[in-house]
């Protein structure tokens, strides 16, 4: 980030890291945020549907509440995708990560 530094974030717009290193709060999509992680699903992909589960647990909720995975609550170490999330983690996957992404 150019022209920051660590005395130049407002303690009230800032997190600390256990290192000491601060980052800025920021409002973000959480929509761009769900696309993001059901594309990422694609590349821990096994079994026909199911994913690794290493991802924030608020957007792989708010993912099951849209339909793309079933309740990833649980002890399994993966989620099971729907249908409609097997097609479109693929799709968002090209769209995002192929080569030829934008």
């Amino acid at each position: 980030m150019a022209g920051l530094n660590r005395n130049s974030i407002a303690k009230s717009d800032c997190h600390c890291l256990e290192d000491g290193i601060k980052i800025r709060r920021m409002e973000y999509d959480m929509d761009k945020v769900d696309e993001a992680v059901l594309a990422l699903l694609f590349l821990t992909l096994h079994d026909g549907c199911r994913a690794w589960k290493g991802h924030d647990w608020e957007a792989l909720g708010r993912l099951h509440e849209k339909g793309m995975i079933y309740d990833p609550v649980g002890k399994a170490k993966s989620v099971v995708l729907t249908e409609q999330g097997l097609q479109e983690c693929e799709r968002l996957f090209a769209e995002y990560f192929s080569k030829g992404a934008a």
